[in-house]
């Protein structure tokens, strides 16, 4: 097809873990719109338009492959990419603030911004402007005073389409989606450009799952999500640390307040705590929002949440430390996990990051084995000082190691041979299952000493009459 052939054009600012995927459902989903992704970094594009994407989701590649090249193209000429586009997804990085005013809390929209005027001096006809990024409530206000600053005859509409796919299953969740929310200006011209949106997600999602509201309403929508589904992370996270000193079973009690419909069972499973490119940001975007507004003690209630996490990483690590004889000096540490979850290479804001550079401060020797996560591994532990080492193979990451410490619950280390990693063992061998992933019985019955979490500990040296 030439340009002329297509129904419509558009264009996603930003190639990473949102724009990616997303565009790419869209394509396979709408043959007759031209898709392009544009990103300033060349070894990106390059990566997508090669045979090894630049990130790993299941179903991602086979789908690339489909329709790059006749309606999914990816490309680094920006200016290229917003003349000729009818609609206009601004995915570009938000993250918080590391300075000024909200630092640690507030969103850094520098790079919002900058494709906003960038899109203002480039655009040649009316766009449709579409906030994909994660933002903070009334950022639509700012992007429009800012690509209506001057007297052009160009106008823009601007519209909020938060992303709701979670990593790992993200294919998934943009093609049979629980809700598709998008937030338009309560004016002829608002509803008119949200009726164009939401015909391109009809296409393949029922009516009914499209929500439409005001921007305010959308925008917030984001963050309140990923607020609540953090707090009952952080809020499960909590109890199993009551659940190990009383004895009590963390997935049994899970389990039991699950059944209740008014509770229901996503996120009650215990872990070492959230990770990935949003909760953290968000609930710490909340913080700033309700202080901005004088809301202290609704700041203070969602801080807790955060500091919850962080009180879960903590834990983790000194359980390692103490059950060591409270010293990891020389000692091999195997870190079988690195990504934020299972079924991405994502490691933003892992809290593997964390428990390593715990360890490694506690001048241990970390070995650390991942599936797909290692490279990013090695980035976001790149000047930190100590022992480490990446390895892809978790037989070769367990030898000689006096510990293992799982992160992150990858189906692969469920299958493996526990027996033949713990002859390879330094003996007494320990697994800390900070997912509750394997079967503890079986591992203490090979010989480990078994440290769950939120549940009693299997010790052969407890447990010794």
């Amino acid at each position: 097809m030439s340009d002329q052939t297509f129904k419509k054009n558009i264009l996603c600012v930003g190639a990473g873990y949102v724009g990616g995927p997303t565009m790419t459902v869209i394509a396979n989903k709408c043959p007759e719109y031209k898709v392009t992704v544009v990103d300033i970094s060349q070894p990106r594009i390059d990566a997508w338009n090669s045979d090894e994407l630049p990130i790993y989701e299941p179903g991602l590649d086979e789908r690339v492959f489909n329709v790059r090249g006749k309606n999914l193209f990816f490309s680094t000429d920006i200016n290229k990419g917003i003349k000729e586009a009818d609609i206009i997804f601004v995915s570009v990085n938000t993250p918080t603030k590391t300075f000024g005013e909200g630092a640690g809390k507030a969103s850094d929209l520098q790079y919002l911004e900058k494709i906003a005027r960038q899109i203002k001096e480039v655009a040649e006809s009316d766009k449709i402007v579409v906030e994909k990024s994660t933002i903070p409530v009334r950022a639509a206000e700012a992007l429009e005073r800012i690509l209506h600053s001057d007297d052009s005859k160009t106008h823009f509409e601007i519209l909020s389409n938060p992303e709701f796919l979670a990593e790992g299953t993200a294919i998934d969740d943009m093609e049979a989606p629980d809700r598709v929310l998008i937030g338009s200006k309560d004016t002829p011209s608002g509803l008119k450009a949200r009726d164009q949106l939401v015909e391109v997600y009809t296409h393949w999602v029922p009516r009914e799952r499209v929500i439409t509201t005001n921007l305010w309403s959308s925008e917030l929508s984001k963050l309140v999500a990923n607020a609540f589904l953090a707090q009952r992370i952080s809020s499960i996270n909590s109890i199993a640390a009551i659940c190990e000193m009383t004895q009590a079973d963390v997935q049994e009690v899970s389990r039991a307040i699950g059944k209740d419909t008014r509770i229901g069972a996503k996120f009650l499973n215990a872990g070492v705590g959230f990770g990935g490119s949003c909760f953290r940001k968000d609930i710490l975007n909340m913080v700033y929002l309700c202080e901005f507004y004088g809301l202290h003690d609704v700041a203070q209630f969602w801080a807790q949440v955060v500091k919850m996490n962080e009180y879960s990483m903590d834990r983790f690590v000194k359980r390692i430390l103490r059950t060591l004889f409270n010293t990891l000096v020389g000692k091999k540490i195997a870190v079988y996990g690195f990504a934020f979850k299972p079924d991405t290479g994502d490691t933003r804001d892992a809290p593997a990051i964390t428990i390593c550079k715990s360890l490694l401060r506690e001048k241990a020797h970390v070995c650390i084995t991942d599936p797909h996560a290692l490279k990013n591994a090695a980035l976001d532990l790149e000047g930190v000082e100590g022992a480490v080492e990446y390895e892809l193979d978790p037989y070769k990451a367990a030898e000689g190691a006096h510990a293992i410490a799982l992160v992150t619950e990858w189906k692969q280390f469920k299958d493996l041979d526990y027996k033949r990693i713990f002859d390879s063992m330094s003996k007494p061998a320990s697994i800390f299952d900070g997912r509750n992933l394997l079967d503890h019985k079986a591992l203490y019955d090979i010989g480990f000493n078994v440290y769950p979490l939120g549940k009693p500990d299997l010790d052969h040296f407890q447990n010794e009459d």
